[in-house]
């Protein structure tokens, strides 16, 4: 093909998929999901098959895919560590880490022995050894980063008891266990010449999560010295700077022989949690970047992926029975049980914890390592991971915020309205936040000036914008109804809370959610109705 016309049609790709995020949380779909869609509408089944008679996935071979999966994943890890904050995490680490290591651990093992049992008793469809079976459990067995990162932050999700940062401290953190796992589950499925030992196994484990870890740290910890020491001309290369380092921590920990995804999310967490000129631009840097590679990560899962394949009884039997089961038995017994000596959780946060069990492109890519090292049975593997995939984010991720409810765990959000008027960019250091407010008709009724305006606390309104005009205002300015007004505050929760009524029309028109709600709502009158009728009858 003409690269003018590979430009062309990844372009229209990268703008459909853009615009998809709107529609999905209009709807209140994941946008991943939605991205998803647009790969396979110009996949091989689609419009590819237009443009080229193979289909436009089969530009895409199996090395390609997972190199382009490997980078994505590694650069959202790595921004996933850079954006979380030691201090939220601290009070989770030991809970987070329990579920991110022997979590997956377990949700491994029993997944893997459902399956097994699952396809002998579907013996029509494959005869799949228990290796092969616990490769499948080990490649799904993780909480998915990007799925949960995308979700909790579209949504704007606010949990109690600290639930927020424990889930993002352990999809982040968890991801490295899948890896290790699915790569030793591979060795021990393609071993021919030697003879794998349990002992070996764990040795192997065991050795690459603490490389990997140590590593992680000390190039992080190597990195942040050398850019407070770099006087750098251009101060558009602090970003790229860090990305470099990104990159050369994954691939120095690849030949160190550690765990590379620890790595890049261990070295994240150093550099974002340490002091370094245009901290707050690279983080903007790295939230483009990190939508990028979801993007694109999904996107050419949707390419590769042909539909004929997966409609077929003998994927969709395996793969509905093998998502139920992750969702209602592996995922709950993982969290009951690591989160036994935590008393501080109740039955509601465990019940969370194990609703949000969301898989995203990571289990796909790892599936895509299982082709890529021809692994027996690696299509049928890509395929009902793909779909359990699905499954995972239309059952957990449209539904999230609805159980969060519904569990009394979800708190209104405080983030404040981000700037769209104003270009303004406070040092990390300041711990204020900036806003912007517009001047409605009923915020004038105690007249028309700035001091007539009621705000919290450590509150000041330093700028209007009227119309394409800014002035700097004083206490006896005028204002009109839709100037903007940008505000400094240190009290953001108060601040927020008292624009909360427009934040709340915003979410009413969240037409899935509000569909979702409306169900369970109506479902349960009904119930009670019949319940009530049933005494009457006794009665």
């Amino acid at each position: 093909m003409q690269v003018e016309l590979i430009l062309l049609v990844l372009s229209l790709l990268f703008f459909a998929s853009i615009f998809t995020d709107k529609i999905g949380y209009k709807f209140g779909v994941p946008a991943l999901l939605l991205f998803l869609a647009v790969g396979m509408l110009f996949g091989p089944d689609g419009i590819g098959r237009l443009i080229n008679d193979d289909g436009v996935g089969y530009m895409l071979n199996v090395g390609s895919a997972q190199a382009i999966g490997t980078i994505a994943l590694c650069i959202i890890l790595f921004s996933g560590g850079l954006d979380t904050k030691l201090s939220d995490i601290r009070p989770v680490m030991v809970p987070g880490l329990t579920l991110a290591t022997i979590g997956v651990l377990i949700t491994m093992l029993v997944t893997g022995v459902i399956t097994y049992y699952v396809f002998g008793w579907l013996h029509s469809v494959a005869s799949v050894s228990i290796a092969v079976a616990m490769l499948m459990a080990s490649t799904m067995s993780s909480t998915d980063s990007a799925s949960v990162f995308s979700i909790l932050r579209t949504n704007k999700i606010g949990l109690k008891h600290n639930l927020r940062p424990l889930l993002e401290l352990e999809s982040g953190a968890n991801d490295p266990m899948a890896y290790v796992l699915t790569t030793t589950m591979i060795g021990i499925v393609t071993a021919t010449s030697h003879q794998v030992t349990a002992l070996s196994v764990i040795q192997d484990i065991v050795i690459q999560l603490i490389m990997g870890a140590v590593l992680g740290f000390i190039f992080g910890k190597g990195i942040v010295s050398i850019m407070r020491k770099a006087d750098l001309g251009n101060e558009s290369l602090y970003p790229l700077m860090v990305l470099t380092a990104c990159i050369f921590i994954f691939s120095i920990t690849y030949f160190l022989k550690g765990n590379t995804y620890l790595a890049v999310y261990i070295g994240g967490l150093v550099i974002g949690n340490s002091k370094f000129t245009r901290k707050r631009q690279t983080r903007s840097f790295f939230d483009g970047l990190t939508w990028l590679s979801q993007l694109v990560i999904f996107l050419v899962l949707g390419l590769m992926v042909r539909p004929h394949e997966l409609f077929q009884l003998e994927v969709l039997l395996p793969c509905l029975i093998i998502s139920i089961v992750m969702i209602f038995i592996s995922r709950p017994i993982a969290v009951f049980l690591c989160m036994l000596p935590f008393k501080q959780y109740k039955h509601n946060d465990k019940m969370l914890l194990s609703w949000v069990g969301l898989k995203g492109a990571v289990p796909i890519i790892f599936a895509i390592m299982c082709e890529a090292n021809n692994v027996p049975h690696a299509n049928l593997i890509f395929n009902i991971v793909f779909l359990c995939t699905i499954v995972s984010l239309i059952a957990q991720g449209t539904t999230l915020s609805m159980v969060a409810k519904k569990l009394k765990l979800s708190t209104p959000p405080v983030e404040l309205k981000k700037l769209t008027h104003f270009d303004i960019d406070l040092p990390e250091e300041v711990e204020s936040s900036a806003t912007e407010i517009e001047v409605k008709e009923e915020m004038l009724v105690h007249g028309n000036m700035l001091k007539n305006l009621i705000f919290p606390d450590k509150t000041l309104v330093i700028m209007v914008r009227r119309g394409e005009d800014f002035f700097v205002p004083t206490g006896n300015s005028e204002l009109e109804v839709g100037d903007q007004l940008l505000v400094i505050t240190d009290n953001d929760a108060m601040l927020a809370a008292q624009y909360r009524e427009e934040t709340d029309e915003e979410e009413s028109k969240h037409w899935g959610m509000q569909l979702i709600n409306n169900t369970w709502d109506f479902a349960k009158q009904k119930w009670q109705q019949l319940v009530a009728g049933k005494k009457n009858i006794q009665q």
